[in-house]
């Protein structure tokens, strides 16, 4: 067997304090609303994880800004488990998606789903470390202040933050798994090549691990193209929000959105204008700022070039009407066979379906995740 270096002090404090509680709190629903994109506003939390901040004084970034105080925000479910070596052997790295947060995997879903007592990642067994990225949440990002003077970042930063955050801060050598939906998927590709010893597997849900192009590059650079050309941003030194940006969210959701989803949901001009002004609403809870910067991340990612260097295994899901992440281009099923230890799984449409938003709804995929957990614990 394998031996690590001893867990640091640190995280062995956070042992008992890292138990989280669950409060129950009644579901909701509106048979009249959209089906929103959790990112489109703040979700109810039911889980009150063990959270922290970590802070790197005068950071640079791979582009060569610095950051004379980054923060970077995070939450702790679960206790951590040393084995025979004093290694933690029970963490998994749950890694969201653009324009959320940690708090967006800590909703009354996510926790039946996916936390609860004999779900996958049972925070009884496991050790569950999920971070707000560089931009994101409460971590460091451009409407602390800086605005449009913040320093640019990109996944390849993300990576190394969060591996900071897990090595560094929290004393972690090795993690059992990398989870990651969208860009948090992209970033699970990255984990595995840039830290091969590093994970015994990972689980990207809802991604290719070639360069973003097409349609999902397009939206992207509408965008921000019509935030930064509105009058109103003035270079990133708004007062209020431009209007630009409740445009802009209504295309993320709308592009995000499955298309049988919608074509069952928008019957008619007056649910069409529902959806539009429910959209809107939860615009509100948008920075124009940390939009551009965050749909701009992207540019550096391409995790194609690497793939036959990943060890850990690899539990590639996606979802047949995702459009963004099409099963027909055959980009997964052209490079999966470079990974050595992988599986692809393309989750068929079904009631509750929605396109890429389906990566919100661990419901629908939670037995994915099961099959994952136990390839993971089976032999090689």
């Amino acid at each position: 067997m394998r031996k690590y270096p001893r867990t640091s002090r640190a995280l062995a404090a956070l042992s008992l304090a890292a138990v989280c509680a669950v409060v129950a709190a009644p579901a909701q629903s509106d048979a009249a609303a959209p089906h929103l994109a959790a990112a489109a506003g703040p979700p109810t939390t039911v889980v009150n994880p063990r959270q922290g901040d970590a802070t790197y004084a005068n950071y640079t970034f791979r582009d060569g800004e610095t950051l004379a105080q980054l923060r970077l925000h995070y939450a702790l479910l679960g206790t951590p488990h040393e084995n025979q070596y004093g290694v933690v052997d029970n963490a998994i790295l749950l890694l969201h998606w653009t324009a959320a947060s940690s708090q967006d995997l800590l909703t009354p879903e996510y926790q039946s789903a996916l936390f609860a007592a004999g779900a996958p990642f049972d925070t009884t067994r496991y050790f569950v470390i999920i971070p707000d990225d560089i931009g994101h949440g409460q971590s460091s990002k451009p409407s602390d202040g800086l605005r449009a003077s913040f320093p640019h970042y990109g996944y390849q930063d993300m990576v190394d933050l969060q591996h900071r955050l897990v090595t560094q801060t929290l004393g972690i050598s090795h993690l059992r798994a990398v989870v990651g939906m969208s860009m948090g998927c992209m970033n699970a590709w990255q984990w595995a090549e840039a830290y091969p010893d590093a994970m015994d597997g990972i689980m990207p849900v809802a991604c290719f691990p070639a360069p973003i192009s097409g349609r999902n590059l397009l939206w992207r650079r509408v965008i921000i193209d019509g935030i930064t050309s509105d009058p109103a941003y003035d270079g990133g030194n708004y007062q209020q929000q431009p209007p630009s940006i409740a445009l802009g969210v209504n295309l993320v959701q709308m592009m995000m959105d499955g298309v049988p989803h919608l074509q069952d949901l928008i019957t008619s001009p007056e649910v069409a204008d529902h959806y539009v002004q429910a959209v809107t609403a939860q615009a509100a809870a948008y920075d124009a700022n940390d939009v551009i910067y965050a749909f701009s991340a992207s540019a550096d990612f391409n995790a194609e070039p690497d793939l036959g260097q990943i060890k850990a295994k690899v539990f590639a899901l996606n979802f047949a009407d995702d459009e963004f992440y099409r099963d027909s281009l055959g980009v997964l099923e052209r490079d999966m066979p470079k990974v050595q230890h992988g599986k692809l799984v393309v989750r068929a449409t079904s009631a509750g379906s929605a396109g890429h938003i389906s990566m919100e709804h661990p419901d629908l995929w939670k037995s994915q995740a099961g099959d994952f957990v136990n390839w993971l614990n089976a032999s090689m």
